[in-house]
This record gives structure tokens, sequence and C-alpha cells, in this order.
């Protein structure tokens, strides 16, 4: 252990812990800390509570929960004796029988400091108020001969935390975060950070953790401000990484002297890769040992397909193909060819069998009444019959494709093609499904187990989307055009408009009520849907949290 003088050697761990692994989230900072070790780190700034893995909800208000993050959290405050460099380490933590948010300082061998979080969340995708006691204004840390100030997280999205560290001499801001990833999100932070970096003129290292839990994913895209506003370091986006920085005493300030800046990935690769990541952490820390999808010959299907090869591999991804009387001979072509592209276990198995049962085992009760959606019903709902026993006798997790914008409308069957386990495109309008077959189709990402070139055919892309439940059904004959649909629906779901308002873009008044009430009615069914990767600012479930029971209309 070494005392700062000029110069400090700061570790930047962008790591994906696991929920509730805390003897496997220890062990993976034990093997970052030897990497930075031999970077000749100083100082591991790990993620917010790192050891426990965030959120985690309800957890922690088990008590044998908190007490065994402790224990690990000691274990490695011990292990800090050999001179090696210190940790700030976020956990549950206990105080005076109170429950907090903190990050503890590791060095010497002991926990030399506690710092509990502020400013607590509860809003969108967080309720840490729900479980976790604010803590009081902190002071800066004494660390090796000079002054850190750790706010955590939310702290630093006001400015009274930072400007009481600077107050109590702080030299520099050091932030753990579990920021969940969202549509432009990256550029958010940085115009709140810059902020809180103007206001205490103090340089900024902002940490991340990368990875998928439940329907949260946190993309990392860690970095750091000099006190000048200078974005000195820039870590990539969706991908672990352990970086060791130089930072030198300026005077006054500290300046980063080897700071790198990857280059983030624009708007449709952070999409896609962050609804890869979320499914590949569902199935994997879930410990399925693959997936099984229906493959429709549709785009929501084929699009699900080639994420859950980029996310898991081919081998990892069977699919099956179950036609009816009203399956086109398209689909069946463009199924078998998206599994050819995709390299994948292909089946296809007919329902016509056991939808001719179930019809004349209900013609007992319909009573030769016409044929309508009831009947249309039976053969999505057969299908997730077949799709779930397959799930059950393999093991693989039977992955749901349906879309946001049949969701919000609730063009979906409950107990049919909503069955599964995880949706990888459930907070994804249709348009932007669309969007992202075809940019797939031209790019790879780094980290994806999927092939290159085209792997969703073309005429999936460009065909008009149908059910197929009846004779030459298309999804316009119960929805207006895509585009228009998500319009309404993204003034309706992510930003709450009135009706009036939404008139005022173009769209027909009858049209928008007549969405308004379908989005209300189809709440039940919302309710009932596997979780799915967040990547809107304002998902189902997380987020939107409507009443089942509601009968308000919004009317101009």
């Amino acid at each position: 252990m070494t005392s700062i003088s000029d110069t400090l050697r700061l570790a930047l761990l962008q790591l994906n812990p696991t929920l509730g692994d805390l003897a496997g989230n220890a062990d993976k900072l034990r093997a970052a800390r030897a990497t930075a070790a031999a970077q000749g780190a100083d100082l591991l700034v790990t993620t917010e509570l790192f050891i426990s893995g965030y959120p985690p909800e309800d957890l922690v208000l088990k008590p044998a929960f908190v007490r065994a993050c402790r224990r690990e959290i000691e274990a490695l405050a011990k292990e800090t004796a050999d001179g090696g460099p210190a940790i700030l380490i976020g956990s549950p933590w206990m105080i005076d029988d109170k429950l907090h948010n903190v990050v503890c300082l590791l060095d010497g061998g002991e926990i030399q400091a506690v710092r509990a979080k502020v400013d607590l969340p509860n809003y969108g995708p967080f309720d840490e108020k729900r479980v976790f006691t604010p803590g009081p204004l902190p002071g800066s840390i004494a660390f090796r001969g000079m002054r850190i100030g750790v706010p955590i997280c939310e702290d630093t999205w006001n400015d009274e935390v930072c400007e009481c560290l600077a107050e109590t001499g702080a030299e520099i801001l050091i932030v753990p975060n579990g920021s969940p990833y969202w549509a432009d999100k990256a550029d958010e932070r940085i115009q709140v950070m810059v902020a809180r970096v103007v206001e205490s003129e103090l340089p900024l290292v902002y940490v991340n953790q990368v990875c998928g839990q439940d329907e949260l994913v946190f993309d990392g895209a860690s970095f750091a401000f000099e006190a000048n506003r200078t974005l000195s370091i820039q870590m990539s986006q969706f991908e672990e990484e352990v970086a060791t920085f130089t930072w030198k005493r300026d005077g006054e300030t500290w300046k980063c002297v080897d700071g790198t800046r990857a280059a983030l990935p624009g708007h449709a690769e952070a999409q896609w890769r962050a609804c890869v990541m979320g499914l590949r952490d569902y199935v994997n820390k879930n410990g399925f040992p693959g997936v099984i999808l229906g493959l429709s010959g549709g785009i929501d299907s084929a699009v699900c397909a080639a994420m859950a090869v980029d996310a898991l591999g081919a081998d990892k991804v069977r699919c099956v193909m179950l036609p009816y009387h009203y399956t086109a001979s398209e689909s069946l072509e463009d199924a078998e060819a998206c599994t050819k592209a995709l390299g994948v276990s292909y089946e296809v198995v007919p329902i016509e069998l056991a939808v001719s049962g179930m019809e004349t085992t209900l013609k007992l009760l319909f009573d030769d009444l016409p044929a309508n959606v009831a009947e249309e019903n039976v053969q999505a709902r057969t299908r997730g019959v077949i799709l779930m026993a397959i799930s059950n006798k393999f093991g693989p997790m039977l992955v749901t494709t349906g879309n946001k914008s049949e969701m919000s409308v609730g063009y979906a069957t409950l107990y049919g093609d909503m069955n599964g386990g995880f949706n990888p495109i459930k907070d994804l309008y249709k348009t932007e499904v669309f969007k992202l077959a075809a940019w797939r189709n031209s790019h790879r990402p780094v980290d994806a187990l999927g092939p290159d070139g085209v792997v969703i055919p073309e005429r999936i892309i460009t065909k008009p989307p149908s059910a197929e439940l009846r004779p030459d059904q298309t999804d316009q004959d119960s929805l207006p055009p895509y585009d228009v649909l998500d319009d309404i629906l993204e003034c309706l779901v992510e930003r709450e408009m009135g009706i009036s308002e939404i008139a005022e873009r173009g769209h027909d008044e009858q049209l928008i009520n007549r969405i308004q009430n379908l989005l209300y009615v189809a709440e039940y069914k919302r309710r009932q849907a596997p979780p799915g990767v967040k990547v809107t600012s304002r998902n189902f479930g997380r987020d939107r949290r409507y009443p089942i029971t509601n009968q308000f209309r919004d009317k101009r």
C-alpha cells in the first residue's frame, strides 16, 4: 500500500455481476483485482451494490441475505492487507438497524469507510425507497493521502450531494452506478454528469455495470470527465472491461493522462445488443440449456430467432414451425430459409389433428354458432401447448415473440402466442422490429454468436404481416398501418399525451380514441405476459403500471 502523492492509478471495473451470487461476484472481483494489480492500480471502483447485484428488490428485506453480503465484504477487506489495490465496493448494509445502499472502502485489511446513498430513486424501474433508508449527506473519504467523494448513482442526478462532497474536501468524484439502458440513455447520463462537473469544479469518474437483470439491461459505457469538462475516458457499451487509468495532480486538480475513448454504437446496434444481452443473461443466469421458439415465417419470430442465435449460439436454439390450413406456402418457405441462414435446429409439426380435436370437443358447447375469434384462438393456443410441451420435455426455455405494438392493443392470444418465459422484443414497436431486421442483415455485432450476412430473408421483411388465423388475413385488417399505430402508441404510452394533442400530429381523432380504448382494455393481458427486455423510456410492467379495472377515457 503506497501513499498517493501526485499520481492515482484508478481501475474501473465494468463487470457483469449475477444477482444473489455473492461468492461468484466476490470471485469475479478477485480476478479483476489481480488484473488491475498487474496494471499498477491503486484503487478499484466497482458498481452499485456489486456484491449483491443490482437491483436486489425485496431480496434485501431478507436479513440472512444482508448478513451474507456483509460477510463477503469483510472477507474481501481482509485480503487488502496484501498491500495491493484498495477496493470501493457496493453492498446492502445495516446501520443502526436501518438498511442502506452503501459503498465501502476496503484497504489495509480493513473496512476504512462506509458511505450510504442519499437520494433513493422511486420512479420508472426504480423503487429503492421501498427497501432502503436514505443516508445522511456524506463527507469526502480519506484515501492514502488524498480525499475522494463517492456519490452513489442517483446522488449525482441532483446537485446537493456533490456540492456537499466538494465542500468537505473531495478532490475527485467517483460514482458507482447501476444505471439501466434505454434508447439514448448514454447521452442523457453525459449531460447530467457534465452539470455536476461544472457545479463542483471537480473531475468525475462514472462506472456502470454491464448485464441483464430480468427486464433491465445495464449497458456499461463508463466514462470520466476532467474538471474542465474534457471527456477523458469513454469505455465500451455492452462489454465487460477492467481498465486502469493514470490520474496526475495538476495544481489544484487531477487530470487523466492516458484516457481512451471507445466509439459507442448507434441507435440500431445499441437496441439490438441490448435485446441480445437481456436474453443471454436471462437464459444463462437462470440455468436454461437453451431456447425454443415457434417460427411462423413472420418478422417477429425471425428477429427473435436471430437474437437468440446471437445471444446463445445456433446449437442452443431450436425452432419449430406449426402450420395449419391458413399457413401460406411462402411462410413455410421463409421459415425454413431463416433457419438455414441461422444454422439452427428446425422441425415442422402440423397442428391440424390437435385443432380438429379441440373443435370437435367445443362443438358440443358452441352449438353450431358462427366461427369467430374463439376458433382462431384455438389455433394459437394449440401452438402454445405444443411448444410448452417441448420445453417441458427437453428443458429449453420458450421464447415469446410479440412486439410492443401488439401487446399495446391486445393483438395477442393469452395462453397461445403469449406463452413463454422471456421476450427479447417485448419493448420494441413493430416499425422498429422491421428496422432492426434490416440492420442485422447488414451488420454483425462484435459480441454476436450468429453468422455474418443475411440472417432474415428479405421476403420476411417486405411481405405484409399476418397472424394467419383465417384466410387471407393481414394485421391491417384489424389495425391501422404500423407507422400510424406506433406513433399514436408512443404518444399514449411514453409521452402520456392527450387526445387533442395527438390529433394535432395529423391523426384521426376517432382512431386515436379506438387505440386508447384498446390500450386500456388489454391491460389484463399484459399483466400475464412474460418479462422482456426494456429498451424504451417507459416499458410495460416496471414503468407503466396502469390499473386493470379502469373506466377512464380521455376525451377531447
